[in-house]
């Protein structure tokens, strides 16, 4: 069942799930960049993470923020957009209460929302952020950041530049008891739009890093 509608905090949202068959699955969720420049669940850094995790057999989902697509409700600043990502999380684990492993991954927007998510959610095992845009928003609440990750970013990225991506990571990488795994894409910018250059290094390096953390089971 790819395309569902399901509860969010100020009404329905619209996604995409697809499920695995073993009940045991890893699960995640994967969110779109910002709703006010275009960012949607279609995305295409977002549709190939999405299928990314999947291929790796997680049950996955990917979904429209509040007002975005079919999805009820009106952009709220991050704050709502948290909301929706935490209903989408409680959709996925109801689908899959056998999951051993949880995780988040987001581009951009969707980057920033899901390392606060990770704040709350201390089921979150893992984490993939995608261009942060450290130079937009503050990262601080990450005090100290729950769980293990990977960020990656292209080294062309004129959004959310490359040396605030670097500063991010080497405040996380500060703390004891997690390990930040970082990767920089050479010649990406943001949307790494290079389909073999750009696009399809990134996931390698995104399905390598998650397979060996599942391999390690490690948090």
């Amino acid at each position: 069942m790819p395309e569902i509608i399901f509860a969010g905090p100020e009404g329905r949202l619209e996604g995409r799930f697809h499920p695995q068959r073993k009940p045991d699955a890893p699960i995640a969720i994967v969110l779109h960049p910002h709703p006010q420049f275009g960012g949607t669940m279609n995305n295409k850094v977002v549709y190939n993470l999405h299928y990314a995790f999947h291929e790796m057999g997680f049950s996955v989902l990917r979904f429209n923020f509040r007002g975005v697509g079919r999805s009820q409700g009106e952009y709220d600043q991050g704050v709502g957009e948290l909301s929706d990502a935490a209903a989408a999380l409680d959709y996925v684990q109801a689908q899959s209460q056998n999951a051993r492993h949880c995780w988040v991954a987001g581009f951009s927007f969707g980057a920033w929302i899901g390392m606060q998510l990770l704040m709350r959610r201390p089921d979150i095992t893992g984490f993939v952020s995608v261009a942060p845009p450290a130079n937009l928003y503050d990262f601080s609440f990450l005090a100290p950041c729950p769980a293990s990750g990977l960020i990656i970013n292209g080294t062309a990225d004129r959004v959310a530049p490359p040396r605030d991506t670097q500063a991010l990571v080497a405040k996380l990488k500060e703390q004891r008891g997690i390990t930040i795994t970082h990767e920089e894409i050479e010649g990406a910018d943001h949307f790494f739009q290079n389909e073999e250059q750009h696009m399809q290094p990134m996931l390698q390096t995104v399905t390598s890093y998650v397979t060996r953390r599942l391999t390690e089971g490690s948090r």
